[in-house]
């Protein structure tokens, strides 16, 4: 049965409006998938796309661009987009490795990494999202100046973080070690996803970075 969903998921996909599956042909393009020209915003393994969509809705001026590589995630937040009628809402499949094929330089304004894999084990570093070699790629495709946002639950990955920044002497512009103790905190924080409402049933503490590229 599993098999026979996931296939029938990747049927769907192929008919869906908001969603680009390995299309490289988008590259300078977006403006037009939009038909504005908003600042363009991507969420980069965006699971189910819950981020890509809260934001979606809290900030109708920007579009928002979800990347994963899984069709079957992507499927649940774009069937949902779809059902709200979030015209600026979309999503992407693709690796994250390869994401200059699919944007010219400076075609993209923000980013966002929530919750990624923390690739602890030894030699996994240079697979983590904010490893130096995809900050390099980020920067390719977007413009001057451009901010990354990150949350995560891992204590071990915001401490990589802080270390990447501080070695390549990155600007900050917020750092939180307890999201929720935040009193004043923007209302994008509140967006929970499947894996923050399981960590924050666990007690563990929030984590947000924002910083310059």
């Amino acid at each position: 049965m599993g098999k026979k969903n996931k296939l029938l998921k990747f049927a769907e996909i192929n008919t869906f409006s908001n969603v680009y599956q390995h299309d490289e042909s988008m590259k300078g393009h977006w403006v037009d998938a939009f038909d504005n020209s908003r600042p363009l915003v991507l969420e980069l393994a965006c699971g189910k796309g819950e981020y890509t969509l809260g934001l979606a809705e809290l900030y109708p001026d920007r579009n928002y661009l979800g990347l994963d590589v899984k069709g079957n995630r992507i499927w649940r937040g774009a069937k949902t987009g779809l059902e709200k009628g979030l015209a600026n809402a979309a999503f992407l499949r693709c690796e994250i490795t390869s994401i200059e094929r699919y944007f010219e330089p400076g075609e993209v304004d923000e980013l966002w990494i929530t919750f990624p894999d923390p690739q602890l084990r030894d030699g996994k570093a240079k697979h983590r999202l904010v490893h130096p070699r995809f900050l390099e790629k980020y920067r390719v495709v977007a413009g001057s100046g451009a901010i990354l946002n990150l949350k995560t639950d891992s204590d071990e990955f915001f401490a990589y973080a802080h270390e990447v920044i501080a070695q390549e002497n990155l600007e900050i512009l917020e750092d939180c070690a307890d999201v929720y103790a935040w009193e004043e905190r923007p209302p994008e924080m509140d967006i929970r996803t499947f894996y923050e409402a399981m960590w924050l049933k666990e007690g563990k503490k929030i984590k947000y970075l924002r910083f310059r590229l």
